[in-house]
């Protein structure tokens, strides 16, 4: 298999990625045929994935125009994966141009290819290799002491990033420590997996987690309250935890296909 010049050397081709597979179903072109391979079995037992992660993307940019009218100039995107078209620093900087934007991700190819796209920008942003299940190697990066002041308000945003993390390693206690690091007036900007709410059987959620679970990344489905608790220390911006083209869409919403209304999204406000 013929390595692209954007791989780093030392990962290896044949193991998928959750966040090159998520870059295949947004239509990106860095990933691997294992990641394909892999994207093409999850969309057979979940018709629809892709649309649901365009859902996503869309209500991440919302949220993020929607932080910078609230004053917010610093944004910090853990698990931010791979950059495609309208990428959180391109919709905050549209929004308010003194924004800047830390993203952090534990895929070698995801900080690889952020940091040759923001080649000239390093004033406004940063890219930290970290893992969000330590958050002190976050919090304590160079980057992030660099670019953000965590006595001001920032947007925290964990977008299609906690239902990767199993029960057993307490997600609910990482997202606290980040939220206690954080000054008031802060937010949390956050989407997640469920079979709640949308269109999917409880049945096709354990073949998709199936499917994540034999690449040896684990995919969570979580209920909504279990997901609610994520938001403990925070309160919810209107609307609440709801479906993600629900939350405060820009237009009418699309009926026509109810698989887009799969999963939850929301943000919160530190008091």
């Amino acid at each position: 298999m013929e390595r692209p010049a954007w791989a780093p050397q030392d990962i290896d081709l044949s193991v998928p990625s959750v966040s090159r597979i998520y870059d295949y179903y947004l239509g990106g072109s860095h990933n691997f045929e294992a990641d394909r391979e892999a994207a093409r079995r999850a969309i057979e037992v979940f018709p629809g994935l892709p649309k649901i992660m365009q859902a996503n993307r869309a209500f991440m940019r919302r949220a993020v125009r929607f932080a910078a009218r609230q004053g917010i100039t610093q944004f910090l995107d853990v698990g931010s994966g791979i950059p495609t078209f309208g990428n959180v620093h391109e919709v905050a900087q549209a929004a308010t141009p003194e924004a800047k934007v830390v993203y952090v991700d534990n895929d070698p190819v995801a900080i690889a290819h952020s940091r040759a796209v923001l080649e000239g920008q390093e004033d406004r942003t940063g890219v930290v290799a970290a893992d969000f299940r330590k958050p002190e190697d976050i919090l304590g990066s160079p980057e992030v002491g660099r670019l953000l002041d965590l006595e001001r308000p920032v947007a925290l945003l964990l977008v299609a990033l906690l239902h990767f993390l199993e029960d057993g390693d307490d997600p609910w206690a990482k997202v606290a420590e980040l939220r206690d690091a954080l000054a008031p007036g802060s937010l949390l900007v956050l989407t997640h997996a469920s079979v709640e709410g949308g269109p999917r059987r409880p049945e096709q959620g354990d073949e998709v987690e199936g499917v994540y679970r034999n690449i040896g990344s684990p995919l969570i489905m979580r209920s909504r309250s279990e997901v609610e608790r994520f938001f403990d220390g925070f309160e919810m911006v209107e609307p609440g935890l709801v479906s993600m083209p629900n939350w405060r869409p820009e237009g009418p919403v699309d009926q026509e296909d109810p698989v887009v209304f799969t999963g939850f999204g929301g943000v919160g406000r530190k008091a």
